[in-house]
């Protein structure tokens, strides 16, 4: 994921999650809030109850090539916080990436296609 899409700042992340909407699914959670800048910002994480180092990171790889190729999907003006759960260190990518598109898809964050 290109620097200019991720939410860097720990102050950022508190933010969205203190002020953030919350969307929970069984592998991962996701907390959207707008911002100002007209920009799309995603941030990933994978606390210490997911796991040991390699399956956080696992994890984390994961939720990254999942939201890479939805990135042309998401509409701009928001910051986003992928939380990773547990059983997503058991879950496949066509897995991952059908749960981060359904609960994209309840936050309304997908944009509408031509003619839908």
């Amino acid at each position: 994921m290109e620097r200019r899409f991720r939410l860097t700042r720990s102050t950022d992340f508190k933010r969205v999650r203190r002020s953030g909407r919350s969307y929970a699914h069984p592998l991962i959670v996701l907390i959207a809030i707008p911002n100002d800048d007209q920009a799309l910002r995603i941030g990933i994480a994978a606390g210490r109850s997911v796991g040991n180092a390699v399956k956080r990171n696992r994890s984390k790889r994961l939720l990254r090539a999942s939201v890479h190729a939805m990135l042309g999907e998401i509409n701009p003006g928001w910051d986003i916080v992928i939380l990773a759960r547990q059983s997503v260190c058991s879950a496949t990518y066509i897995q991952t990436k059908e749960a981060l598109y359904s609960l994209l898809k309840r936050a309304r964050l997908i944009k509408v296609g031509n003619g839908c």
